[in-house]
């Protein structure tokens, strides 16, 4: 997957949240709380065809990720039988 689909949710550096494109100078979106840029960061990756949603902590390093329809999830859930 290319860098074009993927957004990081990042802590901003006068505070609130970032979302931002791997590689890009500025952020694509701020806002006060990690939820909302979470939101954010969904709707633009959706918005460019799907992809990857990188959430990080409070201190840095990467808590979580989602994978946006219609990306590739590289971990997809297991069928239930």
């Amino acid at each position: 997957m290319n860098n074009t689909n993927r957004r990081h949710v990042t802590p901003g550096k006068n505070g609130g949240w970032d979302v931002q494109k791997p590689g890009a100078s500025r952020s694509s979106a701020h806002t006060d709380t990690q939820k909302e840029a979470v939101a954010r960061a969904k709707e633009i990756v959706s918005n460019a065809g799907g992809g990857e949603v990188r959430i990080h902590g409070r201190d840095g390093k990467i808590r979580n990720s989602d994978t946006v329809a219609p990306g590739n999830d590289p971990f997809p859930p297991r069928d239930k039988k």
